[in-house]
Order: structure tokens, then C-alpha cells, then sequence
């Protein structure tokens, strides 16, 4: 699909200046990508009974003609997008993910004066189901946490992997983005890079960090690991003696390159098989279960929400609705009218 001007501008701005990451920009490229393919769809045709598949049959539109449209769409034609888009079998979060999107590109073409009035200001955003984040289980983790064999540099890795995002609750994205020097092993901590490009210190459990050490160790051919010193006051340790010199990606391939995003999906796959697990469970799994467990365990929910990177309050609080059980048990257990009396003896007596 031809990238007119403004796409481009607009693409280059979520990436330059509001920081979002590659995986983000691409997504709002190809849903972007997909309204220019029905506005060229219906610049000679009807919209009615339109579907999504059909659009990228559709005769294409030179790039000056295709940005005109763009420009002087219509909330109308905004809504017969939509109209396609149902047409189309989209789940109700898909099509809010997309008209964000629209959301966005438009509101800066308003900014940098390219159309006097967004077309999608007039238009709502459909209703969603709310749907409660899947977690795993204590047990479950614990059982996919030693399916790798840490034996192995490539099962040492996995092992890390695992640990890493459970222990610290990482985005796989901020995962695969972790480097050495991130590392900071007498405070127990990562920094990371997350959404926007913001950073935050986040805290890494011991397994976690003597997993980082393990593999690191086999990774470079017998350097010291830092499990070798856990046991000992990490503030007699000087200089850093634990963790390699080199520099860049913490977690590699067979090559030494960085992971990416889908060999992480594939790698967690596996494990599940092993671990014998057959809930449908991706990297963010592990992520909503640290979270839950945090709360079960009785941390605060703001502290969970610092540690998760989210910018608001409501976007934890999801959280909190799996651990009603919880706190169910905790109020029948402590409250002193929150279960019937013992019923009294019977006396014997009418």
C-alpha cells in the first residue's frame, strides 16, 4: 500500500518525539495502512456490504489523490469505515485499537494545521466487554520456571528469561531490550526502558538474579557468577566482580544478537509443553501473574503499579477484581460478625 507524506510525517512523530517503540509504530502503520485502503476502496464505489479483505483489491490511488482524501474525510466516512470493519468480524477491541489510531493521526494533523477540525471528533468509541487479565497459578509458575534446563547456555538463558519477567513484571518488549549494564546486582534492581521511553527502577528477586548470573557465567565462558557471592555482604564485594565486562544485549541468540519479541512467544511455548500447562499463556501472562500474586501476597496497589510502569491507577486496579477471593477469606477470617456464632449447647430443657 502506497505511504503518502503525511503517514510518513505522522509515523516518524509517534517514533521521534513521543517515543513509542517499533513494535507500536508498526502497528499504527498497518492500521493506518488499512483506512487509506478504504478510502481509495470507496473514492469510485460504494461502501455498502464492504469488507476488509476486499479492500486490498481495490484499484490503488496516486499518492497526491490519496492524501487529499485523507484530508477532507468526513465523519461520515469515518463511520462507514467502522461499518466495514464490522462487516469484517472485528472484535470490539480491535476496532477501538484501530479508531485510536485515526484518533491520533488526526489530532496531529490538527496540531500541525493540516485540517481545520479532526473528522473523528463527533465519533465514540464502541463499548468494550471487560474481560479480567489470564493468570497462572503459584503452582504453575513454579513448574514453568524449572521446565528449562539450566544445564545448557541455551537452557540457562531460557531459565533467566522466565524468572526475569515474573520476578520484575517486564513487558516483553522491555525484556528483550535489557542490557548488561542494566543490571544492578548489589541493589537487586533493573533499570528499564518502558512505554514512551520512560524509565524506571524496578526490583529482581534472588532466583532471578542468580539465574541472570548462571547464565551469564556459561554465556562468557566461565566468568565469575554473582551467585558465587549472594551469600556474602554485597557491600564487602568491590569492585562489581560478578557480572561480565561486555557490554549490550543481555539476552542473545545462537548468534549473539538480541532476542526478539516472537522468539520469546516461541521459547514460552515450549516451556508450557513441558511444564505440561495448557492454558493459553503468552509473556503478558506471566506479567498479570506477578501483579496478581503481589496483590495476593498483600502488596499496595500503588507500589504494583510503580513497579509495572502503568501511568494510571485504573489500568492496576484490573488486578484487584482477581483477588476478591482473597479478600474474601481475609474478611470471613478477621471480622467478628462476618461468620454465624457457634450455635449454643442444647440445654436439655424446653
Amino acid at each position: 500500500m502506497l505511504e503518502t507524506p503525511i503517514l510518513a510525517r505522522f509515523l516518524e512523530y509517534l517514533d521521534s518525539q513521543r517515543g513509542f517503540s517499533p513494535h507500536t509504530v508498526r502497528c499504527y502503520a498497518a492500521d493506518l495502512a488499512q483506512y487509506d485502503q478504504f478510502l481509495a476502496a470507496t473514492a469510485h464505489a460504494s461502501a455498502d456490504k464492504l469488507t476488509v479483505q476486499q479492500l486490498a483489491h481495490a484499484p490503488p490511488l496516486a499518492a497526491k489523490e490519496l492524501e487529499q482524501r485523507v484530508l477532507a474525510a468526513t465523519a461520515m466516512e469515518v463511520r462507514s469505515y467502522l461499518v466495514v470493519l464490522r462487516n469484517s468480524a472485528y472484535s470490539k477491541a480491535t476496532v477501538a485499537r484501530k479508531l485510536a489510531a485515526l484518533r491520533s493521526f488526526y489530532k496531529h494533523l490538527v496540531r500541525t494545521g493540516r485540517v481545520e477540525a479532526s473528522p473523528l471528533a463527533v465519533i465514540r468509541t464502541p463499548r468494550q466487554d471487560r474481560r479480567l487479565p489470564q493468570c497462572l497459578d503459584v503452582q504453575q509458575v513454579s513448574a514453568l520456571l524449572e521446565a528449562p534446563d539450566a544445564s545448557t547456555v541455551l537452557g540457562a538463558r531460557d531459565k533467566a528469561i522466565l524468572e526475569t519477567i515474573y520476578s520484575s513484571g517486564l513487558r516483553v518488549g522491555e525484556l528483550v531490550a535489557l542490557n548488561v549494564e542494566d543490571l544492578d546486582e548489589f541493589s537487586e534492581a533493573l533499570r528499564i526502558r518502558g512505554k514512551g521511553k520512560k524509565e524506571r527502577l524496578v526490583p529482581l528477586g534472588s532466583k532471578a538474579l542468580e539465574a541472570i548470573a548462571h547464565y551469564l557465567r556459561l554465556r562468557d565462558g566461565g566468568t565469575r557468577s554473582v551467585a558465587s557471592a549472594l551469600g556474602h555482604d554485597k557491600a564487602a564485594i568491590r569492585p562489581r566482580v560478578g557480572w561480565p565486562s561486555r557490554r549490550g544485549a543481555l539476552f542473545v541468540n545462537k548468534a549473539g544478537r538480541r532476542l526478539s519479541d516472537r522468539s520469546i512467544r516461541r521459547k514460552l511455548l515450549r516451556y508450557l509443553q513441558i511444564a505440561g500447562i495448557n492454558a493459553h499463556v503468552s509473556p503478558h501472562t506471566l506479567r498479570h501473574s506477578f501483579a496478581t500474586h503481589m496483590l495476593n501476597a498483600g502488596a499496595d496497589l500503588r507500589s504494583v503499579q510503580e513497579i509495572l510502569g502503568h501511568e494510571s491507577l485504573s489500568t492496576t486496579q484490573i488486578y484487584t477484581h482477581l483477588t476478591t477471593r482473597r479478600l474474601k477469606e481475609v474478611y470471613d477470617r478477621t471480622h467478628p460478625l462476618a461468620r454465624d456464632p457457634t450455635p449454643a449447647a442444647t440445654s436439655g430443657h424446653d
